[in-house]
């Protein structure tokens, strides 16, 4: 398995169980929002002179019922 190490790579890879059409306002938002936070993690990362590797094929699944927490 390749390292996913760009963005765009961590996303689509997050997002492919969802089957969300990439035009649909569903999927930018929920792009834009992992953009966010990859971003600023990667940041952090370089500021602190350490490298960062995830095996996201290892994570556990969770279901997030955003209703439950106000939408946000």
């Amino acid at each position: 398995m390749s390292t996913l190490e760009r963005p765009r790579e961590i996303i689509e890879y997050c997002l492919k169980p969802f089957n969300l059409s990439p035009g649909s306002e569903e999927y930018k938002e929920a792009y834009r929002r992992l953009e966010h936070v990859i971003k600023t993690l990667q940041a952090a990362a370089r500021r602190a002179n350490q490298p960062a590797a995830v095996d996201f094929s290892q994570m556990n699944t969770i279901t997030l019922n955003e209703e439950a927490h106000g939408n946000e």
